[in-house]
Parts: structure tokens; sequence; C-alpha cells
């Protein structure tokens, strides 16, 4: 069991390397359509059956061994996943074989014409290879039956080897002490003179190598300590001087101060151990007995740093449960005396195995370990951890005193009455699996805790990333759930195997599991793969940056030094970003092994309610399509749709963005700007006509105003020369002579600073010449105050009639000059013909 532990660590690479090993078969076997198929199907047949008479014996001669048998069915699985690939590697010739012989047709029948020799021998050919192929076919299901039964066994052989370890009685009596007593004194000895004898060796032919693995391993503990040490240093320790540490702060210290010194001792261990087998310091016997010693340790050291970090004798502020500060050193040391005792149990018995010691100082060292363990258990239960306000002591609640009790008292029990596999079994249980669920649910409350709104950031390790990072507290908050994600899988990650393998499960257990969870998981009919969809996550995602990079690479290096215009360069980038996303989904779903042929089904009701309840989406879709293609306007040009005027922002497959000039960014449907009139003002070029009007008054010049006007056109340096402006006398209006002045600028959107300049120099210009501007009289009304009503009422109907005589006369005069224009001779205008 040490051993296994100590290997654990390597579970996911080698179901991995197996995952892709039996990749490459199916892969090669797949590929293989040369003649000579069938000769070689029959060696790989023969070898697997060969395999299996092998391992069948092998079953019968080792039914007491659990771990040995683990190994034996790890070896027939593997054995029939290649039986299952010999039979996929004749699927395509039997498939081109069935084609063939479907276009041969059938023989003819009696009394009709032969068909050629050539026809007919090929289709008896072809009809000896396919029954060759049913014929191994068969062999290759036969053994895969055969391969099952044989793993059906060894379950069975396993779960009866469990339930005679947890049933089986042995015998106590009064005698059973003298025995232990005198074999005890003998054990003890052949145990020294082992070690002694190993030690002596070690010195005089490996001292060099054991020195060399034991500063290695020791140098790598001290590495990973002190680095998690420095990486978790606020989260390691907890800070004396912090009267009211937060509960995600008490959470996350107990959880890192135990899980750092654990990891850093257990690699010590481990590498010592692997090192020393692989310099060849260890013999068979030391080698069991030293497992088992540093498993025993690495146990008992994380029980005792658990039992700190949860009771924190010393710092009373940072205790997970509300004990006082005698009862929480009583409990600490509780704990550590039951994980103490039953790693003692453990690691005796394990030596008595070695040394094939007598059954009864087995039998009697056991009783007693469990005994004791038993009985800490329900002095646990005992302790008064508490007091309440009167000050009188206070008991656990009922529930975790009475499981307490129960654990306790059935571990005793059944050590007197002689069940000691089920009694050490039980204690084990208690602390081992007592220790690593208290340390899962440490951990989940941390990562619950680190998910709540602002709590990572009010964390040491949070305020040192958003420093070193400059993050923000949004983003922040946002890691505070990666992270909290993060633990959870860590956790169960961990955990989960540690727990498996405590409660009797093999390494080979562990690794088959994990194999077929990440290579085959079944829904009805349908399977997939979990390590299938993983690739083919990561696939899209590659090819989703390798398309982003290419669309930055293509804009800034090819087209910008190509001088392409801004619009197509971004239609460009938009339908290469669309195919490569494209692109990258389809390789990635046939990375994943999904079979789209699976989801025809799916596909047909998609196409239903694509025709039905999404063809507004699809409209706009295949709209955005002929605007990308037919670009009746980019980005960048001033388009006019319908009551919309702006700027085009981006064109997408789905909807146009343009901002209009007051700034408001305005989401059309593409399918709008296809069904309706869309102007552009920019679609060729900027060019533009701008169009001012001015009116003129009655009896001013009118053609020294026309003549201003003109000179003014001309005279703005952004008017274009050619075509030239023109000022056009448009209408004699009510009140005013009407003109339009009409200029052309090379870019329309600088409209409004021309618009602007020449009216100012118009109005100046036109104040030099005496030339009026007139506007419509409008009656001045003035809100009434609240004061007094004026008393000189007279003298306000005297100015409202002086007005209007003013008004009478300035509409005689315009009239009179009127017709005076009616009299003279006009000459054609030639802006008008």
């Amino acid at each position: 069991m040490p051993i296994r532990f100590f290997r654990f660590f390597a579970v996911i690479l080698v179901a991995m390397t197996v995952a892709m090993q039996a990749s490459l078969v199916r892969a090669q076997n797949g590929a293989t359509t040369e003649p000579d198929l069938v000769a070689a199907q029959q060696q790989v047949i023969a070898r697997l059956t060969a395999r299996i008479d092998g391992l069948e014996k092998d079953v019968a001669a080792n039914t007491q061994d659990d771990a040995h048998l683990v190994d034996l069915r790890a070896q027939l699985e593997e054995i029939g996943r290649e039986l299952l690939g010999s039979g996929v590697a004749f699927r395509p010739r039997l498939n081109e074989i069935n084609t063939r012989l479907g276009q041969l047709g059938a023989a003819p029948a009696e009394g009709q014409p032969p068909e050629p020799e050539v026809v007919s021998s090929e289709r008896r050919s072809l009809a000896e290879q396919k029954a060759e192929i049913n014929a191994l076919l068969g062999q290759a299901e036969d053994q895969s039956i055969r391969v099952n039964r044989l793993v059906g066994n060894i379950g069975d052989i396993r779960r009866e080897l469990f339930q005679s370890l947890l049933t089986k009685r042995y015998d106590i009596n009064p005698t059973l002490l003298g025995e232990v007593a005198s074999a005890s004194y003998g054990e003890a000895t052949r145990l020294y003179h082992t070690v002694s004898s190993w030690l002596r060796f070690v010195i005089q032919y490996k001292w060099q190598s054991m020195l060399a693995a034991t500063f290695f391993a020791l140098l790598v503990a001290v590495v990973l300590f002190f680095g998690g040490r420095r990486l978790f240093g606020d989260l390691f320790d907890p800070d004396p001087l912090v009267e009211e540490p937060s509960y995600l702060s008490r959470l996350s210290v107990a959880f890192w101060s135990t899980l750092l010194p654990t990891m850093a001792v257990s690699a010590f261990l481990a590498l010592t151990y692997l090192l020393y087998d692989y310099f060849g310091v260890l013999r068979i016997d030391i080698s069991v007995m030293l497992s088992t010693l540093f498993f025993v340790i690495g146990i008992v050291f994380f029980v005792d740093r658990l039992g700190r970090a949860v009771f924190s004798p010393n710092l009373p502020n940072w205790r997970l449960v509300e004990v006082d500060t005698r009862a929480a050193r009583l409990l600490h040391w509780l704990v550590f005396a039951t994980a103490l005792f039953t790693g003692i149990d453990y690691f005796l018995g394990s030596v008595y195995q070695v040394q094939s010691s007598p059954l009864a100082l087995t039998v009697g060292e056991s009783l007693i370990t469990t005994v004791l363990t038993g009985s800490l258990v329900v002095m646990i239960g005992l302790v008064k951890p508490s007091v309440d306000e009167d000050g009188r002591p206070r008991r656990w609640p009922a529930l975790l005193r009475y499981a307490l009790f129960l654990l306790g008292g059935v571990t005793v029990v059944a050590s007197l009455l002689g069940y000691l596999g089920f009694a050490r079994f039980l204690s084990t249980q208690i602390v081992v699996t007592g220790a690593v669920l208290a340390t899962m649910y440490i951990g989940f409350l941390s990562s619950r805790a680190m998910s709540d709104e602002g709590a990572f950031v009010n964390t040491k390790f949070g305020a040192r990333l958003g420093r070193f990072f400059k993050l923000d507290e949004a983003t922040l908050d946002q890691l505070g759930l990666v992270v909290s994600i993060a633990v959870n899988i860590f956790v169960v990650v961990i955990g989960l195997p540690l727990i498996m393998i405590l409660w009797g499960f093999q390494l080979g257990d562990i690794t088959g599991f994990v194999y077929k969870f990440a290579t085959e998981i079944k829904i009805g009919s349908f399977s997939f793969s979990l390590t299938g969809i993983l690739t083919g996550i990561v696939v899209f995602i590659v090819g989703y940056f390798l398309t982003r990079w290419f669309q930055g690479w293509l804009d800034g290096s090819v087209m910008a030094r190509g001088k392409v215009d801004a619009g197509v360069r971004n239609s460009i980038r938009t339908a290469v970003g669309y195919a490569g996303v494209a692109l990258a989904g389809l390789i990635g779903v046939s990375a994943a092994g999904i079979d789209l042929s699976n989801l025809a089904l799916v596909a047909g009701a998609l196409s239903l309610g694509i025709g039905f309840g999404l063809q507004n989406v699809v409209s706009n879709f295949v709209s955005g399509l002929i605007l990308l293609a037919e670009r009746p306007f980019k980005a960048g040009d001033w388009i006019v749709a319908g009551t919309v005027s702006g700027t085009v922002k981006k064109i997408s497959v789905r909807a146009t963005e343009i901002e209009t000039f007051q700034r408001q960014t305005v989401i059309l449907p593409n399918s709008e700007l296809i069904n309706s009139s869309v102007g552009n003002w920019t679609h060729k070029n900027r060019l533009g006509r701008v169009d001012i009007r001015v009116n003129v008054a009655y009896g001013s010049d009118a053609r020294r105003a026309h003549e201003v006007m003109t000179e003014i056109a001309k005279s703005h340096p952004l008017v274009l020369k050619n075509p030239e402006p023109f000022v056009i006398f448009l209408n004699f209006g009510p009140a005013a002579l009407e003109f339009e002045i009409r200029l052309f600028v090379a870019d329309i959107l600088n409209q409004n600073s021309v618009l602007n300049d020449i009216r100012f120099a118009i109005l100046e210009t036109f104040d030099r010449e005496n030339i009026e501007i007139p506007s419509t009289p409008r009656a001045v009304v003035e809100k009434a105050s609240n004061g007094e009503w004026p008393h000189d009422d007279d003298k306000a109907d005297a100015e409202l009639m002086e007005y209007k005589d003013k008004a009478a006369a300035q509409v005689a005069a315009a009239a009179s000059r009127k017709a005076r224009g009616r009299n003279r001779t006009r000459k054609p205008d030639p802006d008008l013909s």
C-alpha cells in the first residue's frame, strides 16, 4: 500500500500514455489495407490467445494476492482492447469486399447464360476472403468473451478476499498475553539483526549512493517547502498580531499550512525510497519495511499538521472551531496519539509479515493498538471543548459526540471479540480517511469563501496579485472565481484517489477507471471521449488564436504596405476571421472524434427551426455576406439609411454599426440595408457639393450681391476650382430675393467648416457693401408681469399704429420695385440655361 501511495502521482501520466498507445494501435490497424492483412491479424490473435492462457494460469495461482490480481486484470483489459482493435482492422476490407460483391451481383441461376470466368473467379475469391475474415472475427470474439469472463472472476476473487479480511475471527484467550511476551523478545532480536546487517552492507558498498540519494531528495523537499513558503508566505503562517482574522484567512492558513509541509515531507520520503531502490540500496525485506515506515511517518505528520491547523493550540484567534485553549491542546494531542498508534500497528504488521512472525504476536499487537485507538476516539468524544454563558463546560454537538462514541466503541468491541481485521480497517479509516476528508472539507470551504464577492480582493494573496499585475477590483473578483474553481478541482483530483486507495482500491483500479472515463463515455447509443473533447477544444483554441494572428499580420503587414483601402481591408479581415473560425471549429470537431452523421437528426431539427423561427437571423447573415462581397459601403463611409445618418464603424455578418454625428451608436440589421435604399456620400470618393441659401432684401443691388457671393465662394481655400463654384438666383421671394451658392469640396466631411466660414464672410461683406439681408417682421410678445397695468393706454395705442404704418410703407415700396423690374429687358442667365 505505501508503494502504491508513492506512485500515486504517476497515475494520470500512465493513463494518458496508455490512451495514446491505444490510439496509435487503432490508427495503425485502421491504416492496414495490404493483402497480407489476414495473415498479420492471424499472428496477432494467436499471440493474444497465448497470453490469455498464461494469464489464466496466473489468476488461478495468485488468488490470495490482491495487488497481483489487479495487475493481471489490467493486462487482460489491455488484451481486450487489442482484440477489439484487431476486429476493427478488418472493417475497411470487409466493406470493400461487400461493395465489390454487390457490384458483381449474384451468380446466374440455372438456365441463364453463364457469366465470364473472370467474374466467377473474382466472386469466389472475394467469398473465400470474407469467410476467412469472418472466421478470424469469430476467434477474436471468443477470446474477448474469455477475457471478460476472467476479469469478472478476478472481481469475484477480490471481493471474497476483502470480505474474508473483515469477517475473519481470531481466538482471544488469557494465554495470548504470555505467547506475545515470549515471542516479542525473539522477534525484536531478529529485527535488530536484519536492520544492522543491511546497514553494514550499505556502509561498505552503497554509502555514497545512499548519501547522494538522501541529499537530492532533501534538496527537492527544501526547494518545495521554502519555494511554497515564499509564494504563499502570507497564507502559510498565521499572523499573531491580527486579532480578528476573517474566516477566509483562517481557512486559507489552515489549508496551505497543512498541504505544503505535507507535500514537502511526502516528496522527501517518496524520492528517498525511489532513489534507494534505483541505486540498489534496498533489499527486498528492507524495501517493504522502509516503504511502510515512510508511509506511516507521512500519515502521522499529515494528521499532526492538520490538528495544529484546525485547533491552533497557541493562537486562539486562528482556530477553525470554537474551543478553548485547554481543550484545543488536549484535542490536538488526542488526535496525534490516535494517528501514532494506528501507524505503529500498521508498521509492526508489515514487519511481522516480512519476518513471518508467530500469529500470536500479530494478534496481540493488533489487539492492543486497536483497543487503544478506539479508546482515544471515545476520549475525543468525551472532551468538553468550550463553556457556555454561565461558565459551565459544554459538550460536542449530540450528532458528532454519538458518532465518535459509535466509531470508537465498535473498534474496541470488534477487537475484543476477535475481529481484528475489521477493527484494524476501521481504525485506519478513522485516522487516515478522516484526515483526508477533513482536509478536503477545509479546501471546499476555502474555495467557497474565496468565491464570495470581494473576498479574494481582501486577501493578502489577492492584494499582491493586484499590485504586481496592476489589476482592478473587478478583475481580481473574477480571478477569485477562477481560483475557487481551480482549488475545487485540485482537492477532488488529489483527495478522491487517495480515499479510493485507503478503502482498498488498487492503482490498477484507479488507472482503469481514469482510462475508461477519459477514452469512452456512453450515453445510450452515443459515445464520446473526454480526452477527445479536450483535444478538440485545445485544437479550436489554437486555431482561433492562429486566425487572429493571421488577421493582424495580413492587415498590418500585407494590406497596410499595399496601401489597400480601409474598407477593403475591413472586408478581407472579417471574411478571413469567419473562415478561420469555421475551419478551426471543423478541425476541432474532427479532432474530438465526433461523428457528424450522428447529428443528422439534430441538424434536420435545426434546419426546420431556421426555416420558421430563425429566418430573420439567416436573412441578416446572408445580407451581411452580400454587403461584404459587393461593398456598397465600407467602414468609414458616411451613409444615410432612412432616418439614420452617420459614419459606418463596423460591418459584421448580422448587423452594421453606425455612429451618428451626435456620437450615438446605431446597430442596423443587414437586411434593412439590403432591402431599402441607402445613400452613401463617400461611395466612390469624398468629393461633394455644398449649397448655401442667402436672401437679399428688395431694393439692394442684386448683381453686386451675386458678384460678392461668387468671389467669396471662389476665394475659400477648401472650395475646389474645378468644378467651379457658382451662384444661382433662385426666386423672387415674398419678402426677399432668394440666392443659392453651390460649391464643391474635396472632402464632404469638411463641409461644416466651409459653411461656417462662407456665411461669416457673406455677413461681413454685405455689411460693407450695404446689402441688406431681410428678416420677416415678427410681433414681439412680452410676458405680462405681475406688476400694475400700464397707466398710459393712449401712448401704447399710438406706438402700435405707427408700427403698422411703417410696415405698410415697406410693403408698398417692395411692390413698386417689383413693378419696375418687370418693365426691364431680362438677359438669359448662363447658369440656368
